[in-house]
């Protein structure tokens, strides 16, 4: 299983059995209470199930940058590429590869244990660039939630012709915008993360991947940093 999914498993989890033991605080959307409990569960729940889901989902990133998730099954693999970088993680190794230069570079890791717990630094160069990833927001819900002073609400928009359900958080670790699709894709987020102001949108959502998602980019020098490996 990707580490995104690992990850993302295992903070879900987390946040369910932190609110189980400190009970449910409430606030108020349109009038009508709903248990900070109950938010975090469903939103973290979508965010679960679309680990099990194909997809490929676009994002617009300020200053007109752009990023992207992308997901498959069968086995399971995931791909982040965000401004001067991408991600990959699939079973057989964990490709970091940089793409500010006249070449791609990328470089072959070990793939995480299958069943083991890594951790949200494996996404730390993808949210420095702008590109919060899934497992981010679900440990920012997880603080927000367990915050007594934190006033929380929610909303429902449309994103890139999806439904998606949102929670403006206020609270004293900072201020952020969170919304997800029906999907349980993350369909935008406006906040700070580790100190740095970040922005991104959904702008385009397909269940569908192209073939070459997962490898090194075209023409990307390669090395190969796993025991046994050239």
């Amino acid at each position: 299983m990707p580490a995104a999914s690992t990850t993302l498993r295992m903070l879900a989890v987390s946040v369910i059995a932190s609110l189980t033991v400190t009970g449910c605080q409430t606030f108020e959307d349109a009038g009508v209470a709903m248990g900070r409990s109950e938010l975090v569960n469903d939103l973290a729940a979508r965010l679960d199930r679309a680990l099990e889901l194909t997809y490929s989902a676009d994002y617009q990133l300020p200053g007109g940058q752009s990023a992207a998730i992308v997901q498959a099954q069968d086995p399971a693999r995931s791909a982040y590429t965000y401004p001067g970088g991408r991600l990959t993680v699939t079973p057989e190794a964990i490709t970091r590869c940089t793409t500010t230069g006249a070449r791609p570079e990328c470089t072959l890791a070990t793939p995480p244990t299958p069943g083991g717990k890594p951790t949200v630094t494996l996404f730390g160069e993808a949210n420095q660039q702008g590109l919060v990833t899934p497992p981010v927001v679900v440990g920012l819900l997880t603080t927000a939630a367990l915050d007594p002073q934190a006033v929380i609400k929610q909303s429902d928009t449309t994103i890139a012709g999806h439904h998606a359900t949102c929670v403006n958080v206020q609270s004293s670790s900072g201020d952020f915008t969170a919304c997800v699709t029906t999907e349980g894709v993350l369909g935008s987020f406006t906040g700070p993360v580790d100190g740095k102001p970040m922005e991104l949108a959904l702008s385009r959502y397909s269940a569908t991947v192209d073939a070459d998602a997962f490898d090194p980019p075209a023409g990307a020098g390669v090395v190969d940093s796993r025991p046994g490996g050239s």
